[in-house]
């Protein structure tokens, strides 16, 4: 049986994130979903899976139920398929931003920045320019293990280890933007837009963000322009272009990412630990 996996976030004014984590955590548990969802002043991000009647039984919950005042009714999915549940269990959590940034000015359920659909980013990449004939410069806002699996072509990528770090990295680049135009992107959209946003608001021009990160451009254009796998934070842990899963794995010593290489290491043993733990043990 196939696992349907669901991922969606949504930035909003959330005046009582407590009152909703009870009734989504029974609506997941009855539904019998897995998954993490992540509650804030913010708004909601979310990433669960089960079977195919259960994941859209809960997308219309999600849109309909008069708890969520219809904030929610055209909240955009993105689906992928897996043989096995990717999660071992369900959690919903309160936090102070659904995606870390620590900038307070920013304020995603307020305004967003211009977002590019994967067909027109597509073009432009095709093409080096985007409409207006300005020179195309797409801007990974991942961290670096997870942009190490795989990025788009030429991409700007600045060694983040967080995202909180975004802001200092920025301001220290920002003549890598210069008469250009930038297209920031992730895995499924959420830090793209904030980090789209921050742009804007320290006066960078022409900004915009990927709709929907990677996952909703493998699922619209499959992978041209696109080097590699892409890191999701499951079981899974890289889908490739055609959103299906990889040989990659996460250690469960250190949590290091390991392509099928690494895995061959004399030092990696299932469940237990990897050359990268003997590493810096052997440094320690």
């Amino acid at each position: 049986m196939n696992i349907v996996n669901l991922a969606a976030y949504r930035f909003f004014t959330l005046h009582s994130p407590a009152q909703w984590r009870e009734p989504i955590r029974s609506r997941c548990d009855e539904l019998g979903l897995r998954g993490t969802i992540l509650l804030a002043p913010e708004g909601i991000n979310l990433f669960v899976a089960g079977p195919r009647a259960a994941a859209d039984a809960f997308i219309q919950w999600l849109r309909e139920a008069p708890l969520f005042e219809g904030h929610l009714a055209d909240l955009q999915f993105k689906e992928s398929l897996s043989a096995k549940q990717p999660f071992r269990r369900m959690l919903v959590r309160l936090k102070k931003e659904i995606i870390t940034m620590h900038t307070p000015a920013i304020q995603p359920g307020q305004s967003r920045a211009p977002a590019v659909s994967a067909q027109t980013l597509k073009q432009w990449l095709d093409h080096g320019q985007d409409d207006n004939g300005r020179p195309v410069v797409m801007l990974d806002t991942r961290n670096e293990f997870e942009t190490d699996l795989g990025t788009f072509s030429n991409a700007l990528d600045y060694r983040l280890t967080k995202f909180s770090e975004f802001p200092a990295a920025i301001e220290a680049h920002r003549e890598d933007f210069t008469d250009k135009t930038v297209v920031s992107f992730c895995t499924g959209g959420i830090r793209c837009e904030k980090a789209a946003l921050h742009m804007q608001n320290i006066g960078i021009e022409s900004v915009y963000q990927l709709e929907g990160g990677i996952l909703k451009y493998f699922e619209e254009v499959g992978g041209a322009h696109y080097n590699g796998d892409c890191f999701v934070f499951d079981q899974r842990t890289a889908l490739n272009p055609e959103l299906k899963p990889t040989a990659t794995l996460q250690c469960f010593g250190c949590r290091a990412v390991l392509t099928p290489e690494a895995q061959r290491s004399p030092h990696y043993v299932p469940d237990k630990h990897c050359q990268h733990c003997y590493d810096r043990r052997a440094a320690a």
